[in-house]
């Protein structure tokens, strides 16, 4: 009995995590397909991209919740269950990445789930096994947003704060060292789903966001005038992201 209650909150988990927060608020507030914009995924940073920065923050909020409302069913249902605590907000994770609500066939016509990138869910359930841990993930991933300008470099960096967070715990204080294992399996989760965004950091062509995105907006130069003394006016060209 206790083992199909361990079955039934992973699957909750899961099925908790692959509701599309984002597609939905980008839907209802503009009517676009999120999946159609930008990088195609459903979390905060193409809904900001698709529809603005309350979309993009109510998206976050929303998929942050997944995470923790996962962490949160494991306590509720099997009390003092420390690696369902562990599993619970993975499978969220993996819901969120790969949701079942969002099935279709690719160009090979071979059936794939789309979703996120995972970065909200994991900070959601780093969250809910621990909340003071926000005090730590969330300074992190903004100064890798917004100054170091990659969204794909602020996920992966938010799991590995999370392990790093939860291991100093495990050392110092004799917490559960398994809230570690969390943070370092999100880790391989999120760098599974962003083998695209890596491949795209290394070749120099990722999106960046932030303040670096704005200092690339293309500025206008002044009038050059021709041999005729008609002034034209040339704009600088941008690389497309």
């Amino acid at each position: 009995m206790l083992m199909l209650t361990y079955a039934l909150v992973l699957i909750l988990a899961y099925i908790l995590g692959s509701i599309p927060f984002g597609l939905l608020i980008v839907k209802i507030g503009t009517g676009k397909d999120i999946r159609a914009v930008a990088s195609g995924r459903t979390g905060g940073t193409n809904a900001m991209r698709a529809a603005g920065p309350i979309a993009g923050l109510a998206t976050a909020v929303m998929d942050v919740l997944k995470g923790a409302g996962a962490v949160w069913l494991a306590s509720a249902l099997v009390p003092g269950t420390i690696w369902l605590k562990v599993f619970a907000p993975m499978m969220a994770i993996l819901g969120h990445n790969y949701s079942i609500f969002l099935t279709e066939r690719d160009e090979r016509g071979r059936l794939r789930l789309r979703g996120g990138a995972g970065g909200a869910p994991t900070v959601g359930g780093a969250a809910g096994i621990w909340l003071p841990s926000l005090l730590f993930i969330l300074p992190v991933g903004g100064i890798m947003l917004f100054v170091v300008g990659y969204a794909s470099v602020t996920t992966m960096s938010i799991a590995l704060v999370a392990a790093i967070v939860f291991a100093v715990r495990a050392l110092m204080l004799g917490e559960p060292w398994q809230y570690a294992v969390y943070g370092l399996i999100a880790e391989a989760l999120l760098l599974w789903t962003l083998r695209p965004n890596i491949k795209r950091l290394i070749e120099g062509k990722e999106r960046l966001v932030g303040l670096r995105a704005r200092k690339k907006k293309p500025r206008l130069q002044p009038p050059v005038k021709d041999s005729s003394g008609a002034g034209k006016t040339y704009s600088s060209s941008s690389s497309s992201s």
